[in-house]
């Protein structure tokens, strides 16, 4: 299980109010949806969600991970642009060669 994503699908289900919802909004089925979030609540080792055919309501564990997630979600974010921003941006000593003419 790749655990940022994993929390990043569980960001977007609890963001969204629904599994189906989240999966919509991912390049994702509800299965997979479903799966990872399972897969979350097998690795911390406790039930992050209630789930209903109607709504989701976090547990006191899920809103911890839900909060804490969506922060290091976030700045997650902010370091990869960062990072990229640099990357566009051309940098160092520049030597042109050319006839003493010009």
């Amino acid at each position: 299980m790749d655990l940022m994503s994993a929390m990043a699908t569980f960001v977007r289900a609890v963001d969204a109010g629904s599994l189906s919802a989240a999966a919509r909004s991912l390049p994702s089925s509800l299965t997979s949806v479903s799966r990872q979030i399972s897969a979350l609540e097998e690795h911390f080792g406790t039930r992050l969600l209630l789930r209903t055919t109607r709504q989701l309501a976090l547990t006191d564990e899920g809103r911890l991970l839900y909060e804490r997630a969506k922060a290091v979600i976030s700045e997650v974010r902010e370091i990869e642009a960062a990072l990229s921003r640099d990357r566009h941006q051309p940098s160092g000593r520049i030597r042109v060669s050319s006839p003493s003419l010009m």
